[in-house]
C-alpha cells in the first residue's frame, strides 16, 4: 500500500513538474541593479544593491545622513536623485517613500528640505522614528518606490 501511495505521489509530482515547465512557468524574474559608481551593480560586503529595477518598477535602497539639518536632508534627496537618474527617472516617478529617523521632530522641523524635490508632486509616505538605524551614526534613512512609464510595444 505503501509503494503505491509513493508511485502516485512521484506520478502526480512529475505531472505538475512537466506542466510548468510545459507552460513556461518560471521563477525567475529580470532584474537590472544600479550600485553607486560601482561596476559590480551590488555590494557583497552589505548584501545589497542601491537600486532594483523590475519590469517598470524602481526599489530603491536606504539613503542616510547623520544630520537632521537641511544640508544633511537635501544630500539624502541628492543622493537619492542620482539613483532615480540612473534608470532615467526623478521624484515625479516616486509613489511611496519610507523614512526612518532617529528625531521625528527634527524632520518635521526641516521638511521643506525635502519637499523642495518633490516639486508639490508628493507620493505616499511613511515617517516612522526608530531608536536606531544600520548605521550607528545615521540619524535618518529614506528609502524609495517608483514607476516608470510602461515600454512602447
Amino acid at each position: 500500500m505503501a509503494r503505491t501511495c509513493l508511485s502516485r505521489c512521484f506520478v502526480i509530482l512529475m505531472t505538475l513538474t512537466l506542466s510548468t515547465t510545459a507552460w513556461g512557468q518560471s521563477n525567475d524574474i529580470a532584474k537590472a541593479k544600479w550600485h553607486f559608481d560601482s561596476k559590480a551593480r551590488q555590494d557583497t560586503t552589505g548584501g545589497y544593491a542601491q537600486v532594483v529595477k523590475v519590469d517598470n518598477i524602481l526599489y530603491i535602497s536606504g539613503a542616510v545622513t547623520s544630520e537632521l539639518t537641511p544640508e544633511g536632508i537635501s544630500r539624502v534627496y541628492q543622493a537619492l536623485e542620482k539613483s532615480l537618474a540612473s534608470f532615467g527617472a526623478t521624484f515625479q516617478n516616486v509613489v511611496k517613500e519610507n523614512l526612518y529617523t532617529t528625531d521625528i521632530e527634527a524632520m518635521k522641523l526641516h521638511n521643506d528640505a525635502r519637499k523642495i524635490f518633490y516639486k508639490k508632486d508628493f507620493p505616499a509616505a511613511t515617517w516612522i522614528q526608530v531608536s536606531r538605524l544600520y548605521m550607528s551614526e545615521a540619524k535618518l534613512e529614506v528609502e524609495l518606490v517608483a514607476h516608470l512609464p510602461a515600454a512602447k510595444p
